[in-house]
């Protein structure tokens, strides 16, 4: 199975972490939070990445070259940052069979394998790791809302009022059918391609899409303490909110 990694972003939060270098080239516990992502997918199963980039694409290609741990590498450039459906066309061509996509600023210890192994089974369309987060953040993400068969019935990009608190986490395996999707978005109010939109047509027509809720963690890389908390994550060191939510499970 093909991986894509969406890494054209410029990372104007991470400053000053990002002002010589692009997102994916931040070091996190020793090492670029693209060559995380790499070494993820390929251990379920990529035998191609297909790389995105865009802000100083120069220093990634330089980095890794044409292949990764041997597996090959395919770059494709997204010229302006528009959205992260925009940013999957670029991968069009290279693509024809289903696929995994992973945003190039998350680092993951989670249950990835049971989205690859949903999308598998070939009974749904698309498949990717949900979060649920604490009420009052859920605005800042893709908000889910699901069914009783935790199938996905509805998914809004950053909403005012929130239909749940579960949120897309930057892990997903789809078909072909989510390029069509991304063809027809239309510019959201922030004046992006929104992946969430073309996930959202993709509903409309019909199509079935499981959430697959997360076991462990995941950082997204927005901001430096994202990077230290993650940092302090790989490490080993306590987090003090993981732990705090493992004494609410247990009570």
């Amino acid at each position: 199975m093909k991986a894509v990694v969406l890494a054209a972003g410029e990372g104007t939060r991470l400053r000053p972490l990002t002002e010589d270098k692009p997102k994916g080239m931040v070091e996190v516990a020793g090492k670029p939070i693209l060559t995380h992502c790499f070494e993820q997918l390929i251990e379920l199963g990529a035998d191609e990445l297909l790389v995105v980039v865009g802000y100083k694409k120069q220093a990634i290609i330089n980095h890794y070259e044409d292949e990764f741990d041997g597996i090959p590498i395919t770059y494709t450039h997204q010229r302006e940052q528009s959205g992260l459906a925009h940013a999957l066309l670029t991968v069009e061509e290279h693509v024809d069979d289903d696929f995994m996509l992973m945003l190039g600023d998350n680092i993951f210890d989670a249950n990835l394998q049971d989205v690859v192994n949903r999308q598998a089974e070939e009974r749904a369309d698309a498949a990717f790791l949900v979060e649920e987060v604490p009420w009052e953040e859920a605005g800042r993400y893709g908000v889910c809302d699901t069914n009783k068969y935790g199938e996905i019935t509805e998914v809004v990009e950053k909403p005012e009022e929130p239909p749940s608190n579960l949120v897309m986490t930057g892990f997903y395996t789809f078909t072909p059918a989510i390029f069509h999707a991304c063809h027809l978005v239309q510019p959201s109010n922030r004046g992006e391609y929104e992946i969430s939109d073309a996930i959202d047509l993709l509903l409309h027509s019909g199509r079935t899409i499981d959430a697959i809720r997360m076991d462990g963690w995941r950082n997204d890389i927005g901001y430096p303490e994202d990077r230290d908390q993650a940092e302090k994550r790989l490490q080993g060191e306590v987090d003090p909110e993981m732990a705090a939510e493992n004494i609410a499970a247990s009570e």
